[in-house]
């Protein structure tokens, strides 16, 4: 491992018990700054009320440390809004933030959009599939940009078990995102979960970075954050255990060759491989070949946005 990256590990990877909750909380009185949360969600009825609670129990109302908790809806047919709203989350729906540029599906296309839906200084993102769910994943990530005014995006690592397996979970990052990152981005190998779904990082940050829309966002990020801020602004904190639901491997599949079409393009900026992926499913006849697109459309920093600039002038 590079020497740069073994001192990086040192001074940059905390546990979530390095900075009680007082500590976190004068901190922010301190800076005045603002906290969101955000939970995109896609049919997540039976974990994201949950979340929302614990969440507005413990750091809303016993501490005041989060200022707003937002739920993204990407277009449930579910009952996850009414479920959000029960619990105490403002709910928007991605087709009404920005409505002049179509949406399209993808969990990076909500999280761009959340810029434009939320106030905070710093924004929190929480996957709306946790179950089992601590508000230690929002103080362990949120805590250093509090703390430390010199760290830009926090990542939140724990393990991942699989069924009655520990750290079997993360199936993609070990497959394809470790590897990638290893290879092509050696200072970021330090990261525990690079494609976790859980971090939290200034705004300042956030509206400078493109986003692609689907599941490369999280690579994404962390390889334009590296570029634009450099490493010791990055950092990541234990948090313990994640538990969430699991996709199926041909999902895993689509996730990896999205993920690797991100890191291509980030490579080469051009379009040198085929952005598609066959797979096969046995059918009446035998195995029946089923095509994906993988391209990864990518939003533009959201402050080259008119409407988001106009409202910080404001």
């Amino acid at each position: 491992m590079l020497e740069e990256v073994e001192g990086w590990l040192r001074t940059r990877s905390w546990s979530v018990t390095d900075r009680p909750l007082h500590r976190i909380l004068a901190a922010k009185r301190a800076s005045g700054s603002s906290v969101s949360v955000v939970l995109p969600a896609l049919n997540e009825e039976e974990t994201v009320g949950e979340i929302v609670a614990v969440i507005r129990h413990d750091l809303m109302r016993q501490a005041p440390l989060v200022d707003e908790i937002v739920v993204v809806d990407s277009g449930s047919t579910d009952r996850t809004s009414e479920v959000a709203a029960a619990a105490g989350a403002r709910v928007v729906h991605r087709d009404d933030v920005l409505p002049r540029i179509p949406a399209v599906p993808g969990k990076g296309e909500v999280l761009w959009r959340s810029l434009l839906a939320t106030e905070g200084d710093i924004v929190c993102f929480v996957d709306a599939d946790l179950r089992e769910f601590s508000s230690d994943f929002v103080t362990g990530i949120v805590g250093p940009l509090l703390t430390d005014p010199d760290v830009d995006l926090v990542k939140a690592m724990y393990d991942r078990p699989l069924g009655g397996a520990a750290g079997q979970g993360g199936r993609v990052t070990e497959l394809m995102a470790r590897p990638l990152l290893n290879m092509h981005w050696p200072q970021l190998a330090g990261f525990v979960q690079p494609l976790g779904g859980e971090y939290a990082a200034r705004r300042s940050l956030l509206e400078q970075l493109p986003f692609p829309v689907g599941y490369g966002v999280e690579l994404g990020m962390l390889v334009d954050a590296l570029h634009l801020v450099g490493l010791d602004a990055l950092a990541q904190v234990d948090v313990g255990v994640r538990r969430h639901r699991h996709q199926d491997g041909q999902a895993l599949g689509r996730m990896a060759a999205a993920i690797y079409r991100t890191a291509q393009l980030r490579l080469a900026r051009g379009h040198l491989i085929r952005p598609a992926l066959t797979q096969f499913e046995r059918g009446e006849e035998g195995f029946e070949p089923r095509t994906y697109p993988v391209d990864t459309e990518e939003r533009p920093p959201m402050i080259e946005i008119a409407e988001y600039a106009a409202r910080k002038v404001a």
